[in-house]
């Protein structure tokens, strides 16, 4: 049986443009007197596959869609949306690749100096909440056309959730933006299916992946068959007046993230229902590498005169892996791109680092080839079957489950294979690199130690106190000092001078300022000023955020939180204490 996505990406009715429009002029150029679907970003637009509207552009494209961009409009005149005038099928909008709030935004809720995704890094070029300030301006801009919200924020915000800078509980990002489709997760499949049911002029709801908000009447007719049919979450009034229900919808909604066993899950608000499908199945290794094998140009759209940072930092690093087995209790990663993971084959990645050996400023190092856990690259189920009706949060926490396979044999030959590609000098793998994987690795790790790390490695213990580790999900201290002793050997091995950059959270839900001296102690020891500092921040719809709010773990129980700049201010300092070098 042939496989209907990858049908739909070479469907050929266009062929793909150098550059996907950003202007009429440009719109004109390419034979195109309208669009299809408008694509509106908070990010400047980068051709890149690592930004999330660059894959949505390319992929509806290839299913035969005219798209055109706007990225980071005036969001305080609805005409600057009109470039391309009104498209014939939907607006799709995304807040960019962070939550917007968060790029805003420090841990101290004080407003960053710097926006890497827009250029020069300038700031003030996106508003607060983006998504719902650009689908209202979408809205008075084209009020008969489908308003479609995805992306992160779209993900993290479809129930009800604390906002950390507001410092309030808010509703579901659809009562605000008044969507007519909210696409949560990695959106290929769910949106091209939604742009051919509109453009059938059929129903364009009840996909994997989506979410809508159904008016009070249609609620009440078929308020028996939600109820059935879906897990109900505490409702947002409920949530609104009675403590630790916010703990429990998360709690609720993460166990209904299995792809292909989940309900969906549904939430009340007064007489509506958001209705939330079971999350999208996976891309499979052929659908990801159809994905990545489109003609993305990898470079800035030509518009614009300033570096874009974030742009920067990745230009010469390739993505391998989706989806991330970990389920730690304060990330985003499990509710966006789910803990199965997808992984592209070695040739697809191969032609990839090929076009870019190719590229003018090229200039022989590969920055990275990973994902959200590098070394999760080709790991596998043994029993898939198993993983179907699977209810944990993560493959790894509390430990390895008997059914992952971790592999390293996979991982070793692409690094060999892309190593020996002309023009290639270096292979870094900068993402992170899981712990409990990495110890059962050690071929791995050791080639890696010895050939792939441009002097610093970095690792994520997160915290030394092995009770707030239980509250992230993290493996053991007791890993990461293993670790340590690993790399220290196998570094002196090498005779390079290499380090290790390890990241710690202070303030986390749980952690005393007894627990952070644990963390103190060993820097101490050690003699090591940290290059980064992360002071916890609630990201909405994790469970760490709703430990957070509640001041209690998923037990019930009390957990001290600190959760003013004078409470937390202990914990940071610890952090960035100016210690002698490591």
């Amino acid at each position: 049986m042939q496989n209907n996505f990858i049908l739909q990406l070479k469907r050929k009715k266009l062929q793909q443009p150098k550059f996907i429009p950003m202007s009429k002029n440009e719109m004109n150029k390419l034979g195109w007197n309208t669009i299809d679907v408008l694509l509106i970003t908070g990010d400047a637009f980068v051709d890149h596959p690592s930004f999330g509207i660059a894959v949505i552009a390319r992929v509806l494209i290839a299913a035969g869609y005219k798209v055109g961009i706007i990225a980071q409009p005036n969001w305080h005149d609805s005409s600057s949306l009109n470039e391309f005038g009104q498209p014939n099928l939907a607006c799709a909008i995304s807040s960019g690749n962070m939550e917007s709030m968060l790029n805003i935004y420090t841990a101290a809720r004080r407003l960053r100096k710097k926006d890497s995704f827009s250029p020069g890094g300038a700031v003030k070029q996106r508003p607060t909440n983006s998504l719902t300030v650009y689908a209202n301006l979408a809205r008075s801009a084209f009020s008969n056309v489908p308003i479609i919200i995805g992306g992160l924020e779209a993900s993290m915000r479809r129930i009800t959730h604390y906002d950390y800078w507001k410092d309030k509980l808010m509703p579901s990002i659809l009562v605000n933006t008044k969507a007519d489709l909210l696409i949560y997760g990695m959106a290929e499949k769910a949106l091209i299916n939604a742009i051919d049911s509109i453009s059938k002029k059929q129903d364009f709801t009840g996909e994997k992946g989506t979410a809508v908000i159904l008016g009070a009447k249609k609620s009440e007719e078929i308020k028996e068959k939600i109820i059935e049919n879906y897990q109900i979450l505490p409702s947002h009034e409920n949530i609104l007046s009675q403590h630790g229900s916010l703990l429990e919808s998360h709690v609720l909604a993460e166990k209904e993230m299995n792809p292909y066993s989940s309900k969906g899950t549904a939430q009340k608000y007064s007489n509506r229902f958001i209705i939330i499908e079971p999350p999208p199945i996976p891309l499979t290794t052929a659908e990801i590498d159809a994905v990545y094998d489109l003609p993305y140009s990898g470079l800035p759209h030509p518009k614009y005169n300033k570096t874009i940072p974030a742009y920067e930092m990745i230009k010469d690093s390739v993505t391998a892996v989706r989806g991330c087995p970990g389920g730690c209790s304060f990330c985003g990663l499990g509710l966006h791109q789910g803990k199965l993971t997808s992984f592209r084959s070695k040739e697809s990645i191969i032609r990839e680092i090929i076009k870019l050996s190719g590229k003018k400023d090229f200039h022989g190092t590969i920055s990275d080839i990973g994902g959200p856990t590098a070394n999760s690259y080709a790991n596998s189920y043994i029993d898939i079957e198993k993983c179907h009706n699977c209810k944990r949060p993560s493959c790894l926490y509390p430990k390895i489950c008997n059914n992952y396979f971790i592999d390293e044999k996979e991982f070793l030959k692409l690094l060999e294979l892309v190593s020996n590609i002309p023009k290639i000098k270096h292979v870094f793998i900068s993402s992170g690199l899981r712990l409990d994987l990495a110890l059962q690795q050690k071929k791995l790790m050791k080639t890696i130690i010895k050939n792939h790390v441009s002097g610093h490695m970095k690792v994520a213990p997160e915290h030394l106190d092995d009770d707030v580790l239980k509250l992230m999900r993290k493996c053991s201290s007791e890993n990461f000092y293993n670790f340590l002793k690993f790399f220290k050997s196998e570094t002196n091995t090498t005779g390079k001078k290499q380090y290790i950059i390890p990241y710690f959270i202070s303030n986390f839900p749980g952690s005393s300022n007894k627990s952070m001296d644990k963390v103190n102690s060993f820097l101490n020891e050690t003699q090591w000023s940290l290059q980064q500092v992360q002071d916890f921040i609630p990201l909405p719809m994790t469970i760490a955020s709703a430990m957070y709010y509640d001041n209690m773990d998923c037990s019930s129980r009390t957990i001290k939180v600190n959760k003013g700049l004078k409470e937390r201010r202990y914990q940071l300092n610890l952090l960035k204490k100016d210690r002698n070098r490591h």
